[in-house]
């Protein structure tokens, strides 16, 4: 796979942030996001970009000994939808589980959404936490359950219904970054066929379930394993395969403050409950129990 490029356009650095466009002109202008001018365009180092957003959030400084008000980990639709709206003052860097869960151990964020399945499909993030998280001052919410599976053209004219069909010939496969909780997902599911990754047609690598969805709906795939929430808008159909766990790994120290509490009272509220419903494949009957402590 090609290395990412050094520099990001307006529009990369727009996609890779979830922004609008016209939101990081005005970062540039008001807020100082590292930028240079190379013939009249501005370039974003994306090492940079991160630094920057994981010290600011957006403007907000943080209290002393507190991690900086944001979220990482996995990108999901209720999440970034109930950020957005909340207006909690948190900022978003899904990047994947695998890296949320390094930057919450590092104290890099405030809280992480992770999906990351144990071998036997069992259970979810808590092998990972007890792994990483010990001793770090951190716990597991639940955030939801969500229904995790096959996005494929409306029709289903490939006729994909099951894991192994992904090795079929011919078919192409959307997949997620080394790392995000539907790759290891799908290794896992792989690996109960015994089918050897190596096997299937991979011709898009996507960093979100909307990226991944849309790779489906232009054609660029077959299919692709993600959330039945990234299927319906683009009228994708669906093929159900796991009932995932979602847990935010929250800092102790950022889940009383501001930030944290105003994203939990929405989350608790009729309009996200009723988003949730309209979004499809979400569970929120267990938000905001505790599904890991820190036992240090």
């Amino acid at each position: 796979m090609p290395s990412a490029p050094a520099h990001l356009t307006v529009a990369e650095v727009a996609r890779h942030l979830r922004l609008g466009t016209r939101k990081v002109y005005d970062l540039v202008a008001r807020k100082g996001l590292p930028h240079v001018r190379a013939g009249g365009k501005l370039l974003f180092d994306v090492a940079e970009v991160e630094r920057w957003l994981a010290q600011s959030a957006g403007g907000a400084a943080p209290r002393a000994g507190l991690p900086p008000p944001v979220v990482g980990g996995s990108h999901d639709p209720l999440l970034e939808w109930a950020v957005r709206e909340s207006r909690c003052g948190l900022a978003l860097l899904t990047q994947g589980s695998a890296d949320g869960l390094e930057r919450l151990s590092r104290g890099e964020v405030a809280a992480a959404l992770m999906h990351l399945p144990s071998a036997d499909l069992s259970d979810f993030n808590r092998a990972e936490a007890d792994e990483r998280l010990r001793g770090r001052g951190v716990a597991l919410v639940e955030w939801a359950r969500r229904e995790q599976g096959l996005l494929v053209a409306r029709g289903n004219p490939r006729k994909i219904r099951a894991v192994a069909d992904l090795a079929r010939r011919g078919v192409t496969v959307a997949a997620r970054q080394p790392g995000a909780g539907s790759a290891v997902l799908l290794e896992r599911l792989l690996a109960r066929e015994g089918i050897d990754r190596r096997r299937l047609r991979v011709t898009a690598t996507t960093m979100g379930e909307g990226d991944l969805a849309m790779a489906v709906k232009s054609g660029e795939a077959d299919v692709g394993l993600g959330a039945r929430a990234a299927a319906a808008p683009l009228g994708l159909d669906f093929v159900p395969l796991v009932v995932e766990r979602l847990d935010l790994g929250v800092s102790r120290a950022a889940w009383f403050e501001a930030p944290m509490r105003s994203l939990m009272a929405f989350a608790h509220g009729k309009r996200f409950a009723g988003h949730a419903r309209s979004l499809g494949g979400y569970d929120i009957s267990g938000l905001g129990a505790v599904t890991w402590n820190d036992p240090a």
